[in-house]
């Protein structure tokens, strides 16, 4: 899911966050021109990660208001 064309946000309702979901979510920084995104898992206890990937081949949030 894309928030305001800013941060990806990948909803999951499991027993905990694992490595792989938190690959992918880097690899779909990677594809596209977004440098942020947030994991929110709703399982038995609610928890989040964030995860940012910025290169100098994506355009800078210099100037985005949020």
């Amino acid at each position: 899911m894309l928030v305001s064309d800013l941060i990806i946000l990948e909803l999951k309702a499991t027993e905990q966050i694992i490595k792989a979901y938190e690959y992918q979510l880097v690899n779909y920084l990677k594809a596209t021109n977004l440098e942020v995104g947030l994991i929110l898992n709703f399982g038995p206890k609610a928890e989040f990660k964030r995860k940012i990937f910025s290169n100098t081949r994506k355009p800078s949030l210099k100037g985005v208001e949020l």
